[in-house]
């Protein structure tokens, strides 16, 4: 808790990351966590990884220590065998309780427009899981608006953009996607409160979310939503409930 409030992050990682050499563990997180007053976050693993499976592992571990803290969500390469993808999603559902799915174009330069990328929103959809997709960097597949056709043809499938187009660039394209799809949630990470306070303009609260992707930006990202000069139940919903409704 900070100042009353639930603080819920979406958007954490554990595990080691091939592309950037990074580093970190549960331990880190929840060190993190603790100093900030976060009281729940979803853990992903980094979008490039040396075995996928090992890294769902490690969350799942972290998630069973601590069910209370942990949220897993499973990130894996979508060019794999698509009934091994299928397999492992379902496997971290089953297992560890996951409860989201996260698509990284950046990385995992799949084209979601194209009919090809269809086993990636059924296989979260038929486990129950969000989808969290990175929007920003990784144009033109993390556009915003590349995610409306899905949103559109699976519409009781919850997607989250992530960063909400990333820093500011891509900010109007993410709002039109929210705006005429109700079941796109934007993830606020890299966004200033001037942007902020743009997105409420045209999207409600209970569709915004807290993120803070890397542990030294937890501080920043939970405070901006916290010193934002908007009504109390605009905060409580930016800071857990949206999070909670989406997540669990």
């Amino acid at each position: 808790m900070k100042d009353d409030f639930f603080l819920y992050d979406t958007h954490t990682h554990i595990g080691l990351a091939r592309h950037s050499g990074r580093r970190q563990t549960a331990e880190q997180l929840l060190r993190e966590m603790d100093r900030c007053g976060v009281d729940r976050s979803v853990v992903i693993p980094f979008p490039v990884v040396e075995d996928y499976t090992a890294a769902h592992e490690e969350i799942g571990a972290a998630v069973a220590a601590h069910p209370d803290r942990l949220t897993g969500a499973a990130c894996l390469n979508p060019f794999i065998p698509e009934q091994s993808f299928r397999d492992e999603v379902r496997r971290c559902r089953e297992v560890h309780g996951f409860r989201a799915l996260k698509f990284q174009p950046q990385y995992q330069g799949l084209n979601t427009l194209s009919e090809r990328s269809n086993f990636l929103f059924e296989t979260a959809l038929e486990n129950r899981m969000a989808l969290i997709a990175h929007t920003g960097s990784g144009i033109p597949h993390a556009l915003p608006s590349v995610f409306m056709f899905a949103a559109r043809r699976y519409p009781e499938l919850k997607i989250v953009l992530a960063h909400c187009g990333g820093g500011g660039l891509l900010l109007a394209d993410a709002i039109v996607a929210a705006s005429f799809c109700p079941n796109i949630y934007l993830e606020l990470s890299t966004l200033m409160p001037n942007h902020i306070f743009e997105v409420l303009h045209h999207i409600p609260a209970d569709r915004l979310m807290a993120g803070s992707d890397l542990i030294e930006n937890t501080d920043v990202e939970m405070r901006k939503l916290l010193l934002l000069d908007v009504p109390v139940e605009q905060k409580q919903q930016m800071l857990s409930q949206t999070a909670f409704a989406v997540f669990g």
